[in-house]
């Protein structure tokens, strides 16, 4: 199900020819062991009880060694993003120069900072040799993902009754992740990634990848996250949307639809078997309304959102992180981009929507020149646009997992080919 360390061979992890790459003679092994190092990091990304997390301590030390170990590659296009990152945490610091409380702000672009490098050697690791990377990315992905489902759902069911406080908020999964909301959110693109494989593989592997999926759904759902039902929705209608009109045959397309069809019935079937569980049908309905009682009202979500736009078009520089909530209103913003126009001044806040639509454009050119991934590059645009969508709702210029399915575009698309390159 997942892609094997030995797949990648170091012999055959060469840069592209159009590509600058570091590094001079290293020897394979070490190479190799970078790799499984690199793999154990990004599935470490599915345990966030604290902050930092594992995944921020060890993401340091893989900024470093991937790099050392000349498994990456510097194409132009790769300077696009470096400045556009740039752009936005400066116009961060200078934005925190507007706030009444200096050490916080700072404290929160400086996470922003760390997070968005990172992303950059990322993109480099998998320009180097696109498909196999972004394979082991993703794979190591799917596992931490796969991991706290099963956590989430082991908490939310009471099957181990010492850990339901610990796997549980407030009635929702969150399993290993300190919020539901993230949980949610972060489950997404292992989804997508689980049908994919279950759609284009043959059995048993699709069947294998089908119960994934359906473990994954399900830990999905019962985070209860309004964010996450939105992001999955739009990235499951990607996902189906692009796969179908990039079909290569009508019998493709017709194993497409029926594979489909069987899945919308299995999940509508599991919705209503879930639905007759004690206190699961009222949640639902509950987390379904778009009308929550701290949506409404002078002090709700959306007056909130109403007085952020109102300080956009008043400070130009910006008011500094987290100073919405502090001094303005009883909660943060919930909206990326209004958010990161506060957070980051004008300058910033256009260059991030820059990045955000630019990084939309880069995954549809992917899509349309790929031959070789077998759906991966559909899994990433649709995992991105899931949470572009989900931004109009909540605050997500902080998430792991958005700067890292941001990486696998960016370092796919910059290499101007999804090829993988010869060996020799």
């Amino acid at each position: 199900m997942s892609l094997a360390i030995g797949e990648l061979d170091a012999q055959g992890a060469r840069p592209l020819p159009a590509a600058g790459h570091l590094g001079g003679s290293v020897r394979p092994g070490f190479k190799r062991l970078v790799l499984v190092y690199l793999w154990i990091v990004i599935a470490t990304g599915g345990f966030v009880y604290v902050e930092p997390a594992p995944y921020d301590v060890l993401l340091l030390g893989a900024m470093i060694v991937i790099p050392i170990a000349g498994l990456i590659a510097l194409p132009r296009a790769l300077s696009v993003y470096l400045l556009l990152i740039c752009g936005i945490v400066a116009g961060g610091y200078v934005a925190s120069t507007q706030a009444g409380t200096f050490e916080v702000p700072v404290r929160h672009v400086t996470i922003t900072l760390y997070l968005a490098l990172s992303s950059v050697v990322l993109a480099a690791f998998v320009a180097y040799n696109p498909i196999p990377h972004a394979r082991l990315i993703m794979s190591a992905y799917f596992a931490a993902a796969l991991i706290a489902s099963i956590a989430a759902l082991i908490g939310y069911f009471n099957v181990v009754p010492a850990f339901h406080d610990v796997l549980t908020e407030f009635g929702r999964a969150r399993g290993t992740f300190k919020d539901a909301n993230v949980l949610g959110a972060f489950l997404v693109p292992a989804v997508l990634y689980a049908l994919n494989g279950m759609l284009n593989e043959r059995a048993p592997k699709a069947l294998l990848w089908s119960v994934a999926l359906g473990i994954l759904l399900l830990a999905t759902l019962l985070t209860f996250s309004r964010g996450a039902w939105l992001n999955a929705v739009v990235g499951l209608m990607a996902y189906g949307f692009i796969a179908f009109v990039m079909s290569g045959s009508n019998r493709k397309r017709v194993r497409l639809f029926v594979l489909a069809a069987i899945a919308s019935a299995g999940l509508i079937g599991g919705l209503v078997a879930i639905a007759t569980l004690p206190g699961v049908s009222e949640r639902l309905g509950e987390r379904a309304s778009f009308e929550q009682s701290y949506d409404l009202g002078p002090e709700g979500r959306f007056a909130g959102q109403q007085k952020a736009a109102d300080l956009v078009a008043s400070h130009p520089l910006g008011i500094g992180a987290l100073e919405f909530a502090r001094l303005h209103h009883p909660e943060d913003v919930h909206q990326v981009f209004l958010n990161m126009y506060l957070n980051t001044g004008w300058l910033g806040g256009t260059l991030y929507l820059l990045l955000v639509l630019g990084t939309v454009a880069l995954g549809l050119r992917l899509v349309l020149r790929d031959r070789e991934s077998n759906g991966l590059t559909i899994v990433l645009l649709a995992a991105f646009l899931g949470m572009a969508v989900e931004g109009l709702v909540v605050d997500t210029d902080h998430w792991r997992h958005f700067y890292l399915i941001m990486a696998l575009i960016w370092g796919m698309a910059a290499t101007q080919s999804v090829k993988r390159p010869r060996a020799g």
